[in-house]
């Protein structure tokens, strides 16, 4: 298979493997794609949950970043989890000065286990600074509900909390569904021409740890490899979607996707 684009993942590590870099480079790699990494902070963390968040300095994320800009170059970016607001005003910084493209947030603030991962400084921070110059961003819904300040209970209140997103400046919003209590997940995607959902049966797992960052590595691949919003959206929730359908059931707690379900899968165009 010949490489078809340079995806630079932004986020922080985990060390089971199952999300944050580790679920990013997999996702990549198996739609096509070279993944290059700036590793914001290192967790200690298994299926059952987050036990210590350890923040990489400012100046070495920026590093990072530079050196492989400086070098090969990004055709898309993927932003995860910024611990603090020196690395959000940091990676601010750099996505102006090198004009980059293809920017897909991940605005990641809550583990699975319910561990807090940016403060609501930091929060505030990510919606002046990053949500402006993103493509895409792609909360869940508990994440929606802080960015909006709306309780989300239905798929209404969903697409009001997408569009209120949307209005804070990015160019797209796609709000995951997956949070609700009911038997289907609605995902919303909000651009500034209309608002589409995407309806499916929820599949009854606990094998869901990393989804958020393996559908938002997703977009950001197919995004660079030149495939519209919409079609990178249906690839994407098709691919997370028959990961967690063939997890392998790891772990004790909240099991992780397989990732190389990539290679069943069939008229995808990836």
């Amino acid at each position: 298979m010949k490489i078809k684009s340079k995806i630079l993942i932004i986020a922080g590590s985990d060390s089971s493997g199952g999300a944050g870099i580790q679920a990013d480079i997999k996702t990549v790699t198996a739609l096509g794609s070279y993944a290059m990494t700036a590793v914001t902070a290192v967790t200690a963390q298994n299926t059952k949950g987050v036990k210590k968040i350890t923040p990489i300095p400012t100046k070495n994320v920026q590093k990072q970043i530079t050196m492989i800009l400086d070098d090969i170059g990004a055709d898309s970016v993927k932003i995860g989890m910024l611990h603090n607001v020196s690395v959000i005003k940091c990676v601010y910084s750099i996505l102006k000065k090198y004009k980059l493209k293809n920017v897909v947030l991940d605005p990641v603030m809550i583990a699975k286990d319910g561990t807090k991962l940016i403060n609501s400084n930091s929060i505030a921070y990510l919606k002046k600074l990053l949500l402006p110059l993103s493509n895409l961003v792609t909360p869940n819904i508990p994440e929606a509900e802080v960015l909006t300040g709306y309780p989300i209970s239905n798929k209404d209140d969903m697409i009001r909390a997408a569009k209120k997103i949307l209005n804070m400046g990015s160019k797209n919003v796609l709000l995951k569904g997956g949070h609700l209590k009911s038997k289907m997940i609605f995902d919303i995607l909000a651009t500034k021409k209309e608002i589409k959902i995407f309806k499916k049966r929820k599949i009854r797992t606990k094998n869901t740890h990393g989804t958020g960052c393996t559908l938002s590595s997703a977009f950001a691949t197919c995004l660079s490899q030149k495939k519209n919003i919409v079609k990178s959206c249906k690839i994407s929730l098709r691919y997370v979607d028959k990961a967690i359908a063939s997890a392998p059931g790891y772990g004790k707690g909240f099991g992780p996707l397989n990732h190389l379900v990539s290679l069943n899968l069939k008229n995808s165009n990836v």
